[in-house]
């Protein structure tokens, strides 16, 4: 049987503190859910060291976070129509005891000093005997290979900050000789006090962001009463029309009955007279045929006189005036139909382009300004000119786990330039070890962005998911070569527009070294133009976009990105 498309019961998910149902379930940062009470007295144990973690992914804030019980519908809503979170899975995998025998059992800490993993049975040695103090132990987060020099396999144990990586003791000898070097320790010191602000900052956006959840909600279920009420009204208004109709209807029938009998009763009245007219007729028809056949002559010639004279008309001659018909009330009728449709179908036209016309959603980008106005029609146009588009302009930043081992990030990681010797990057997931590409931190999604670059040699710039495979020579992971990706591919002799291995050639587009990307997140079109006042159109995709995306490249010999004026939006 298939698995039920419905939301589970609160206790199908118990709480990992106390496995019991969850209690007034709460969400931290990290996105894991306890009982109000058992992550309470869990972080009082740590009121003395200021940091406080999660049971589950050990992740650590400071300050404690603010606990505040979920919304009634929110978690379960979540679980039902997104997917499960798993917050920056590199940060941690589960690794298992390097000296267990048979069965290994989870590892608690790993040793910097001996590069290896130890359970609880197994680390005890380290707290116990002298001959450990020296070693540094930390909690186990996987990826101990990440701590070694993949030049020198030696501990990382210093950080270049002109190259900004970590680095071995040997390193400092040739390849970072005469670079501002300190411990890793100094260095995280400094980090650290940066990642503290920036989680105050993601705990900030979090309270913002549920507070506009509640008034989302809260909002579409008044857009869910207004509708009611407008069909509530809707019906009202067309039963009431359909009984003014009927009493129309009523109107038109008593007319056409009334007219018909005061028509009838004129009728009898002259069919009466008319008959009375004829018997006298008749009557006197009688009279003429019996003087005419006696034999009496002086009879005859007494009674000439009388019955000579022509008889004078009783009933005028009675004809139905082709003026009047009962089909101009029929006609009346169907005019009135007539008239109750083109009005009709004039309202509900004016209205369905008024509605089609007005966004029930208006997405604004969060630039930080607390003095948002809602935008005009206007500013829904496409934009035609260059200034136009720099009002969605934004910063970008090429990002280092992205990057390929060949290419080296400069000016603040603004600009990408390939070099011929390897680079030695520490391994991420994120990072592509195929192709010569990059991409951007920033995720785009919901409005408007425009960005421009420089290039030289040959070059592609699109946009991608960041779901986009990084790993592997092949088409998953390649710009425009699936379904993942779209990419303007740029050289000397011409431009190429890719998307899921189909390409189209563009003979005739414009010529430029600097390439302006326009992504209408909404609309669903990413366009590319050659850069100047009247912003030439080199190619348009339409798409359907699921997933933030992120500006990507293709460096053949160097890009850079351009820092175009930002103007604000006006509202």
């Amino acid at each position: 049987m298939a698995e039920s498309s419905f939301p589970l019961p609160p206790d199908a998910y118990p709480c990992p503190l106390c496995t019991d149902a969850l209690r007034d379930p709460v969400t931290i940062p990290c996105g894991d859910t306890y009982c109000l009470e058992c992550i309470k007295i869990y972080w009082d144990q740590f009121d003395h060291i200021g940091v406080y973690g999660c049971p589950q992914c050990r992740a650590s804030f400071t300050p404690r976070p603010v606990l505040r019980r979920n919304l009634p519908d929110v978690q379960h809503e979540h679980r039902r129509h997104l997917p499960e979170l798993t917050p920056f899975p590199h940060l941690h995998r589960d690794s298992l005891c390097d000296f267990c025998v048979g069965r290994r059992k989870k590892a608690v800490k790993s040793c910097l000093m001996c590069l290896a993993y130890y359970c609880e049975t197994h680390v005890k040695p380290h707290y116990e005997s002298s001959t450990f103090k020296r070693h540094k132990l930390v909690d186990e987060t996987g990826h101990l290979d990440r701590k070694i020099c993949p030049q020198h396999e030696k501990g990382l144990e210093l950080f270049c900050r002109s190259d900004q990586m970590c680095i071995c003791v040997l390193c400092t000898v040739r390849e970072h000789r005469s670079h501002n070097i300190i411990s890793a320790e100094e260095e995280r010191t400094e980090k650290q006090k940066v990642l503290v602000v920036t989680q105050s900052e993601v705990q900030h956006i979090i309270q913002e962001r549920m507070k506009e959840l509640q008034e989302l909600r809260h909002n579409v279920d008044v857009l869910k009463s207004c509708a009611q009420r407008a069909q509530t009204d809707s019906d009202k208004t067309f039963h009431e029309m359909l009984q003014a109709v009927e009493r129309w209807h009523a109107e038109i029938n008593q007319m056409i009955k009334a007219n018909m009998q005061a028509a009838m009763s004129q009728a009898e009245g002259y069919v009466e007279r008319l008959e009375q007219e004829i018997l006298e007729l008749q009557r006197r028809d009688a009279e003429l045929r019996q003087i005419l056949e006696t034999e009496d002559n002086i009879h005859f010639l007494q009674n000439f006189p009388t019955l000579c004279v022509r008889p004078e008309p009783m009933v005028p001659k009675v004809l139905i005036n082709p003026q009047f018909s009962f089909g101009e009330m029929s006609k009346t009728a169907s005019d009135m139909k007539e008239h109750v449709d083109d009005i009709c179908k004039k309202e509900l036209s004016k209205i369905a382009k008024t509605v089609s016309e007005t966004p029930v959603y208006i997405l604004l980008p969060r630039n930080g300004d607390k003095r948002l106005k809602v935008p005009s029609r206007a500013d829904f146009q496409e934009p035609k000119t260059r200034a136009d588009f720099l009002r969605y302009s934004c910063k970008l930043s090429f990002d280092p786990n992205t990057v390929y081992k060949e290419l080296v990030l400069s000016d603040g990681n603004q600009k990408v330039t390939r070099k011929k010797t390897v680079q030695f990057y520490p391994d991420h997931p994120e990072r592509f070890d195929g192709f010569s590409q990059v991409l951007c931190r920033e995720p785009l999604s919901g409005f408007r962005f425009y960005w421009e670059a420089e290039w030289s040699g040959e070059f592609s710039i699109g946009v991608a998911y960041r779901s986009i495979s990084r790993k592997g020579k092949n088409s998953h992971s390649l710009l425009g070569y699936n379904d993942k990706s779209w990419s303007l591919l740029c050289s000397d002799s011409g431009y190429s527009a890719w998307y899921n291995k189909q390409d189209q050639e563009l003979p005739g587009a414009p010529r430029a070294t600097r390439i302006g990307v326009y992504l209408d997140y909404a609309g669903n079109t990413v366009a590319f133009y050659s850069v100047s006042e009247t912003m030439e159109l080199i190619h348009r995709f339409k798409a359907q976009f699921t997933e933030p995306l992120l500006a990507g490249f293709g460096v053949g010999s160097s890009v850079t990105l351009c820092q175009v004026k930002h103007n604000p939006l006006p509202y």
